[in-house]
């Protein structure tokens, strides 16, 4: 079912027709009978009344950004968007269905992500309405089928993605936002499009360990990033020291066999890998002793 354009016509111009019938109504049950017409003349300005009382239902207001839905004896009549005051047919019912853009935050999930680890998601999903019809009829509840697939769509994608990237280039919760964001709202419009719902954005809004294992995972990623640390340093010194050694060579300085070269190279990156600093030890000998 799709949504199309419902019957009606602008409320002000036909306020002024019943104004006019409610006058001409009084004119007839007051003033006309009293000037020596017939009697049935009061009977044709209650009649006037009548008719002018029946048609008031039929007015309605529509507010910007907002939809309202015509049903005619249980069909769909159409939506009308224009606002301001309109007037449709008095035995259509009207339900208001706002076009405004929404979001709302998901609760905190519990889910295992690909590599089985628990950990605690939720997302901020920004909506709004497109097709009225649709929002109206194909669904009970619009705005609590949106919740529940949001909710579902956000434990799919979480099951399909590690948190942490063990491998280069492998995308993650943690790493890749934009690529796991633009999956979580493609996941999302796919279960909401028989809903007449368009989802804008969808972002992750808390991404952690769960409880049980947040401590575990936190001396993990400490280890980790020790050992990225001390290989920026061993690699500085290494570089260092062989440019070090390039230098006293090219030259000229000193004349060093293997064995002191060695030595040199071992005492070198005791003192630039050590985390505090060194007492250097001056040799006052000569050069072999």
């Amino acid at each position: 079912m799709n949504e199309r354009n419902g019957f009606s016509i602008a409320g002000i111009p036909f306020i002024v027709v019943c104004l006019v019938l409610v006058f001409v109504g009084i004119g007839l049950f007051f003033h006309l009978s009293a000037s020596g017409l017939p009697p049935w003349t009061g009977a044709i300005g209650i009649v006037l009344f009548a008719v002018v009382g029946w048609p008031l239902k039929g007015f309605f207001q529509v507010a910007p950004n907002e939809g309202q839905v015509l049903q005619l004896f249980g069909r769909y009549a159409g939506t009308v968007r224009q606002e301001g005051l309109r007037w449709t047919n008095p035995f259509c019912t009207r339900r208001r269905v706002s076009l405004r853009t929404r979001n709302f935050e998901s609760s905190k999930l519990k889910v295992n992500d690909s590599d089985g680890n628990p950990i605690e998601i939720a997302a901020v999903v920004v909506w709004q309405v497109i097709d009225t019809a649709e929002a109206t009829f194909c669904v009970d509840d619009y705005e609590n089928f949106v919740h529940i697939q949001s909710e579902s769509a956000l434990r799919q994608m979480a099951q399909s993605y590690p948190y942490d990237a063990h491998d280069d280039g492998k995308p993650s919760l943690r790493s890749h936002g934009e690529e796991i964001n633009n999956h979580l709202r493609d996941e999302i419009q796919a279960r909401l499009g028989k809903a007449g719902v368009q989802i804008s954005e969808a972002r992750i809004s808390h991404l952690a360990y769960a409880q049980e294992i947040a401590q575990a995972m936190l001396q993990r990623q400490q280890a980790g990033a020790i050992i990225a640390a001390r290989g920026r340093i061993v690699e500085g010194a290494v570089g260092m020291v062989a440019m070090a050694l390039e230098k006293l060579r090219t030259q000229g300085v000193v004349d060093l066999d293997e064995e002191r070269k060695a030595a040199m190279v071992s005492n070198l990156l005791v003192v630039l890998c050590g985390e505090r600093g060194t007492q250097p030890v001056v040799n006052a000998g000569t050069l072999h002793n």
